[in-house]
């Protein structure tokens, strides 16, 4: 535990809940202590929505992340941000280490911590900013998951079925790889958005950054099937005229949550185990550049505002490089 913070199971307004590995604090929003932290937390919040333009998903992240901080200030006697002393935060980071958590997930928290003090002497709620020597902990390279070439092709060309919902799964699956679509940006799609005489998806990304993202190939093929050979028009009669691309049964827009269904299903068909939207999307951008694809196009196509996001992938690469020349090399 962190240092200082002692557990008392009925005074302190937080409870424990145990995920997999390690444990989170969880407010009581109802309890007055935690008001405090809590108005500011939206206020900063509603400060990244709007100056930021940052999504739904990042700013709920970020509320998330600020109330395990905040319990834990609680569990040790820091009533109000004002109070909060550079020990506490580093006392914090500690507690998340113990905890367990890997180091991109408390390296996450604490720029999130920092962030919230910051915005807090910026709009003149407190004088200091306890959190302004903090250094983030060093997040090591994380190599993205990517399929084989021959796992994507067993993948994309098994049997998908008969009828408008096996055809909208295939279309779903070519354009996540064909188009290193997220999730969220595959749902999102309306028919607005399909350029197919121009050869071009118009993609709305993270921040409400929109991109144009080249879709050509089976890709291609699949979704004007699905989406001019009557299959989208079946699902979408039995709705309310939704722009959407893909439509459920009901004919109303997907949801992430069913696109991460359909594409685990779709794995475990061909024997890929634990298959989700973003495996594709990042052997989209292994597989171009393994192709020689430049990295500044990559990444105009991803969507990243920065480009040593997507050097990630010249890891990935590299690897493949030493793979191919370890197989190879007689003397290797």
């Amino acid at each position: 535990m962190g240092d200082g913070l002692v557990l008392r199971p009925m005074s302190l307004p937080y409870t424990l809940s145990m995920p997999k590995e390690s444990f989170i604090y969880s407010l009581d929003d109802t309890d007055a202590a935690a008001r405090p932290f809590l108005q500011y937390a939206r206020d900063y919040v509603a400060h990244l929505g709007v100056e930021r333009g940052s999504s739904r998903l990042t700013l709920a992240a970020y509320e998330s992340d600020l109330r395990d901080y905040f319990a834990f200030l609680l569990g040790r006697g820091v009533l109000a941000p004002c109070d909060v002393s550079r020990a506490d935060i580093v006392a914090y980071e500690s507690d998340l280490v113990e905890r367990g958590y890997a180091a991109s997930t408390i390296s996450r928290r604490v720029s999130a911590v920092k962030g919230f003090h910051r915005f807090l002497v910026s709009d003149e709620l407190v004088q200091t900013n306890p959190a302004e020597s903090i250094s983030l902990p060093q997040r090591p390279d994380r190599l993205p998951d990517a399929l084989s070439v021959n796992q994507i092709n067993a993948l994309l060309d098994q049997p998908f079925g008969e009828g408008p919902r096996a055809q909208r799964d295939k279309a779903m699956l070519e354009i996540l790889y064909g188009c290193g679509l997220r999730a969220s940006e595959l749902v999102s799609l309306d028919m607005g958005c399909i350029d197919f005489a121009g050869g071009v998806v118009r993609v709305l990304g993270k921040g409400s950054r929109e991109r144009f993202v080249p879709i050509s190939g089976t890709a291609e093929t699949a979704l004007k099937a699905y989406a001019y050979g009557g299959s989208r028009a079946e699902l979408s009669m039995k709705g309310k005229g939704s722009p959407a691309v893909f439509l459920n049964a009901r004919g109303a827009r997907m949801t992430r949550q069913a696109v991460h269904r359909i594409v685990a299903h779709a794995g475990e068909a061909v024997g890929i185990a634990d298959l989700h939207p973003h495996m594709l999307r990042h052997s989209f951008a292994t597989h171009m550049l393994e192709g020689g694809a430049d990295l500044r196009a990559i990444q105009e196509m991803l969507g990243h505002s920065d480009i040593s996001t997507t050097q990630i992938y010249t890891h990935v690469s590299r690897a493949h490089i030493r793979e191919e020349y370890l197989s190879a090399h007689p003397r290797a």
